[in-house]
């Protein structure tokens, strides 16, 4: 057979996996081996005073989510007036953990721009966004009361996605009480 079509034939063949991939697929789509299970246990210095810590043990008692955010992100910015409006409805606590960032820079954006957040963890290395499997920011998890992850989002927050994606998963509760 001519050495030729070899080549010709593997690229045929990868290019159907691509197409098959697109059609049955949301190429979005990266599940959370965490959905259903309980949240990854954490303990992390706040943001804004890293002789305080946050983690596990604040998150639990009512929904609550959990918004993985850093400075240099584009998207984050997008999203942040929709986290400033939620947190003013007071719907449910949101927390964040900033993620691979500066905190002069992370402080001085939450300064300017409203902080939304009942606390942000600082998470400098990336570690504790490993183990929550964060693949970029944002990311924002959804956490049942006794700390559980019900949903991952990927991507910045808009009240459509909210009410969608969210809203429906608390269920009639619809929100936090505390």
């Amino acid at each position: 057979m001519n050495r030729f079509l070899w080549p010709l034939i593997a690229v045929a063949v990868l290019l159907g996996f691509l197409v098959l991939g697109l059609l049955h697929g949301d190429p979005r789509a990266l599940p959370s081996p965490f959905i259903g299970k309980p949240a990854p246990q954490f303990e992390l210095p706040t943001l804004k005073n890293p002789e305080v810590t946050i983690g596990s043990k604040n998150l639990a008692g009512d929904y609550a989510i959990v918004n993985v955010w850093a400075t240099w992100c584009v998207m984050c910015r997008a999203e942040h007036g929709f986290l400033l409006d939620l947190a003013a409805s007071k719907t449910i606590p949101i927390y964040g953990i900033n993620w691979r960032d500066s905190r002069v820079e992370a402080i001085r954006w939450l300064d300017e721009l409203g902080d939304p957040y009942i606390a942000s963890a600082y998470d400098a290395d990336g570690r504790v966004g490993i183990d929550w499997g964060v693949y970029g920011a944002p990311e924002t998890f959804l956490l049942d009361p006794e700390g559980t992850v019900v949903y991952k989002h990927l991507g910045p927050l808009d009240p459509v996605i909210w009410q969608r994606e969210f809203v429906a998963r608390m269920g009639a509760s619809g929100g936090a009480s505390k």
